[in-house]
């Protein structure tokens, strides 16, 4: 079951053993070694979440995140020549006035994703709110600071990370991670709305077939909403 976020003020540190941080040295290796596969091909990339930020546990997801729009033929056959195998491609737009982006879904806990439409600016923040790294932060071992689902604040330290509820601090934690108080406010709306009605759907969310490319089924999606067509219309 997945943890509610904490609305009151709370701090705590948390002692990684050694298990834990074989555990990080793990999927972080597992990533590089996508991020690799990429970057070969000059695509540029970032991971987000608990690998980038190092709290991770058993169930941790692999979400790597290509900055800029691409053409998927160029990553897939990135992966095709690092012989990472695709299990799944999928179209996902989570709300009208959200980008539609690309996944390729590699097992049941890693996939990459790309925008297939210009992202505004809150969208983009999205990714330092959670904590995101470099395949350069990557192989220097860096950790970030990001912010996870319970809305705690993970701030890496010597032994494990810190951590504290970011409701009531939101301008602190924007100045921090260096994005908007705006963005802020969204993702703790969000949610703590999630915590409250439970998770709710997404706009769009569409498995391709193994015909077709990212690139058709957005213009298909296109020429049959009316809303995904204003989205790409606008920024």
């Amino acid at each position: 079951m997945a943890k509610k976020p904490v609305r009151r003020l709370e701090y705590k540190e948390v002692t990684y053993d050694a298990r834990r941080w074989a555990l990080l040295k793990k999927f972080r290796e597992k990533t590089m070694q996508i991020m690799e596969a990429l970057e070969r091909f000059h695509i540029e990339t970032i991971v987000h979440g608990s690998i980038a930020r190092g709290d991770v546990n058993e169930k941790s997801d692999i979400d790597v995140f290509i900055l800029h729009q691409v053409s998927s033929f160029i990553v897939e056959a990135a992966l095709e020549n690092a012989g990472i195998p695709i299990n799944r491609r999928l179209i996902v737009q989570a709300t009208p006035t959200y980008a539609m982006k690309a996944y390729i879904e590699i097992d049941e806990n890693t996939c990459i994703s790309f925008p297939l439409m210009k992202m505004r600016k809150v969208e983009m923040e999205f990714y330092k709110f959670g904590g995101e790294a470099s395949l350069k932060n990557l192989r220097d071992g860096l950790r970030v600071c990001g912010v996870d689902k319970q809305l705690m604040l993970i701030e890496p330290i010597e032994k494990g990370h810190s951590e504290s509820t970011i409701v009531g601090h939101e301008e602190q934690v924007a100045k921090l991670l260096g994005i908007s108080v705006e963005t802020v406010l969204d993702r703790v709306h969000a949610l703590l709305r999630r915590d409250d009605v439970g998770r709710t759907g997404v706009f769009v969310e569409k498995e391709l077939s193994s015909s077709e490319t990212f690139e058709m089924a957005l213009k298909r999606l296109v020429d049959e909403n009316p809303a995904v067509r204003r989205r790409l219309r606008t920024v």
